[in-house]
């Protein structure tokens, strides 16, 4: 074992066949946590935030501004979360970074200046906006209006600068940044994904997340709504959901790393880890009401979790879901099902309605019940010949 002698640290074989080292240590600081303690800002820890708009914030000296880090749990080492408020007549200080990231605008209006190696381009944004910042671009945020303006910040920044190591790799590189046709520009067009060919959309702003059009999808719930936006590199999946009302979705599982921001309407999602089995106990259980402003990490502590949402408001419950593109381990040109279409324990994600646990069925009926809202589910979706396993 490690020993001080004559102020050096020596190690030594275990003796016999006793295991080397010890046996509970405490996680070192990351390359990125140590990047949020240097930045002079508090970091907010937590399952889920209730109202990103209330989070207390600091002046931010290298930004201008003030701004506040969120660590949501299970997002270490892949997603960053960062808010940062525009003062009414004020403006950022530039910067440039090689990680994707992605901006909702939470409250107020602005624009946003942004410069690569081909030129410039400015555009304006509004509350409910969603827009993209290309890798390396000098981009600052200017609010020309006399209230402040607030945005939720979600990039890459925590695994690239783990890999990286130093701050400088990632706010100082020196590789040059193009804006390519999307950077900058609001489109609507929707053409399927090469991948599954689910609804697409390229496009660098979203004017209106919050309201914007939704295609069916019917994935995660009948009649769900959903858009993947292609807004950044290879590195960060981005897309929009809608759960209908008096509607409740498939409880499926996801991997750890996942950020869950509701838009509009209200209701619940419901986590438990995977080895809690499909019908875990209260303990093992974590509820995180919804309504617009509420945050939410998938997958704490590691490992994968089941997630369910349910909507109780009388509208539509929305959506944004941020994650870091998940690494295949699949060979090029191999045949994969999509997750969503089949059966947790036949290779896919899902726990079919016909096969979860009773109970959800009844309370969820109760809940709509005691809110005045009618119920949709229909008996149809708890048969067992309308699931595709």
């Amino acid at each position: 074992m490690p020993h001080e002698l004559d102020g050096e640290v020596h190690w030594h074989e275990p003796a016999g066949l006793e295991p080397a080292g010890v046996r509970r240590y405490r996680v070192p600081a990351s390359p990125y946590e140590r990047f949020m303690a240097a930045e002079g800002i508090e970091t907010h820890r937590a399952v889920s935030m209730a109202d990103l708009r209330a989070v207390p914030l600091l002046p931010w000296r290298r930004l201008g501004g003030r701004g506040a880090f969120i660590s949501l749990f299970g997002t270490q080492g892949t997603l960053g979360q960062s808010l940062l408020e525009i003062p009414a007549s004020g403006a950022t200080r530039a910067e440039r970074h090689l990680c994707d990231e992605i901006v909702l605008v939470l409250t107020g209006s602005g624009s946003t200046a942004l410069l690569g190696q081909d030129g410039q381009r400015v555009f304006e944004w509004q509350e409910g906006a969603l827009f993209a910042i290309p890798r390396n671009a000098t981009h600052r945020f200017i609010n020309a209006t006399d209230q402040p303006a607030l945005l939720l910040c979600l990039n890459t920044l925590p695994a690239l600068l783990d890999l990286l190591g130093e701050a400088d790799a990632v706010f100082a590189n020196p590789l040059p940044a193009f804006l390519d046709e999307e950077a900058g520009q609001a489109f609507d067009g929707i053409e399927p994904d090469p991948v599954q060919g689910l609804a697409l959309c390229r496009t660098g702003v979203l004017p209106d997340a919050i309201h914007c059009d939704l295609p069916l999808d019917n994935r995660a719930s009948p009649a769900h709504r959903a858009l993947a936006l292609g807004m950044t590199g290879p590195g960060m999946q981005i897309s929009l959901g809608e759960h209908r009302p008096g509607r409740y979705g498939r409880a499926r599982l996801v991997e750890p790393g996942q950020v869950l921001v509701c838009l509009r309407g209200g209701g619940e999602i419901v986590l438990w880890p995977e080895t809690a089995g499909t019908v875990p106990a209260a303990e093992t259980t974590i509820r995180v009401p919804q309504r617009a402003g509420v945050i939410a990490g998938l997958g704490e502590g590691g490992g994968r979790w089941f997630v369910q949402e349910f909507t109780y408001s009388p509208g539509p419950m929305r959506h944004l879901l941020v994650r870091r593109t998940p690494i295949s381990h699949a060979a090029a040109g191999s045949e994969r099902r999509d997750a969503m279409t089949a059966a947790w324990d036949a290779g896919g994600a899902i726990i079919p309605y016909w096969r979860e646990d009773p109970a959800i069925r009844a309370d969820y009926a109760q809940a709509l019940a005691a809110r005045g809202v009618t119920n949709r589910m229909r008996e149809a979706d708890y048969l067992p010949e309308t699931e595709d396993e």
